[in-house]
């Protein structure tokens, strides 16, 4: 996960109210539910010490979903009176919705709950052209279409989807044809940050396609085999999107693995253990924190200050690193701040199962690390 988005939280002190709500019911559940869940999750925060600005802040959130189509839920993340971060979740809080007041944004569940969720364009790809499809859970939106026409390739300035329209001449080559539809392919991705690229068609016309895409697209293609003219289900969108997730973290266990080997002085690319990571998280060295989300470290308690570098693993440090004021926090929470101060990434690995203890971070938390 891309953590740029959560600047908004780390420019502002703590305390933080943290609330993951469930409106997988939503559906079912009639308005007065959905205040007796804005009522609750207020009175828990109030229970754990919150304002009552910011209290009455996410009880306003919550009660305003009833006009959201969210079908899983939502993380409002709140402090002195206003909401600052509102993000969507691509699957429901386990346990139903809760609330967590505390110094630092509870920001370890995003990286399950919204982090892994690609959005994909599914290219319907035959010798006529091809038909784009954008697909962001849950919804299906038309993306436009590639067709062989007598005028030259035309693109739209809009990032509407329903008014974009691509054209092809009709005399070129089916080979001239494809590179038309994966130049295509590739603006459409790049304007709707596209995580995967799913090729539908006859084998030799998605190969002709790929083979065409620019280079940095070619770890987010997937194909399918299903004849021209034919329609993914949703069911097939979804298998080839878990698919591409778990590649996603089965490469980035890869990396972290590869980079706890030594070079030739001893030096090793990989963090392990909260000492270590809380170091390099101090240097700026972390370039991907990755996360077990069952991990014991995980709610280890650390010390940290009021800047993002200002942690560790025990109240004294700080203070002979000159930090003042200083409060205790959760060890992924701090950690997932100082990673994204550091313009770092952050990875759970809950969609892959470890065959061994030693095929993941001990402790739950690792880095791989930007120099050895």
């Amino acid at each position: 996960m891309d953590l740029a988005f959560l600047h908004p939280l780390y420019e502002h002190p703590g305390p933080w109210a943290s609330v993951y709500v469930d409106t997988s019911r939503q559906a079912e559940d009639t308005p007065h539910e959905l205040r007796l869940t804005a009522q609750a999750m207020a009175r828990e925060l109030s229970g754990q010490g919150a304002d009552e600005a910011t209290c009455r802040a996410v009880e306003s959130a919550i009660e305003d979903l009833r006009h959201s189509p969210d079908p899983h839920g939502r993380a409002l993340f709140a402090r002195a009176g206003k909401v600052v971060l509102d993000p969507c979740l691509a699957r429901r809080p386990p346990g139903g919705s809760r609330a967590v007041w505390a110094p630092l944004p509870r920001m370890a569940p995003l990286l399950d709950l919204a982090g892994e969720d690609p959005v994909a364009i599914v290219a319907y790809v035959d010798r006529r052209g091809a038909d784009f499809e954008l697909r962001r859970a849950p919804a299906r939106q038309r993306a436009g279409a590639v067709v062989r026409q007598q005028w030259p390739l035309r693109r739209t300035s809009s990032l509407d989807w329903s008014e974009r329209h691509f054209q092809l001449k009709v005399e070129n080559a089916w080979e001239h044809n494809a590179a038309e539809i994966a130049d295509a392919l590739s603006v459409s991705q790049d304007e709707a940050a596209a995580d995967l690229l799913v090729l539908v068609g006859d084998e030799r016309e998605r190969r002709e396609v790929r083979g065409r895409l620019p280079k940095r697209l070619q770890d987010r293609v997937a194909e399918a085999a299903h004849g021209a003219g034919s329609r993914l289900l949703d069911e097939d969108v979804e298998r080839i999107r878990a698919a591409h997730v778990r590649r996603r973290v089965e490469a980035g266990l890869d990396r972290f693995r590869a980079a706890r080997a030594p070079d030739a002085e001893g030096r090793t690319g990989a963090a392990e253990g909260l000492p270590a990571l809380v170091a390099a998280a101090r240097e700026h060295r972390i370039e991907e924190l990755l996360v077990r989300p069952e991990g014991p470290d995980l709610h280890r308690e650390v010390w940290i200050g009021e800047d993002p570098d200002q942690l560790a693993v025990r109240r004294t440090e700080l203070r002979i690193l000159g930090e003042q004021h200083s409060w205790a926090a959760r060890a992924d929470d701090a950690l997932i701040r100082s990673a994204a101060a550091a313009d770092a990434t952050a990875l759970s690995t809950a969609p892959v199962t470890a065959a061994t203890e030693e095929d993941v971070p001990a402790g739950g938390l690792g880095a791989v690390l930007r120099w050895r």
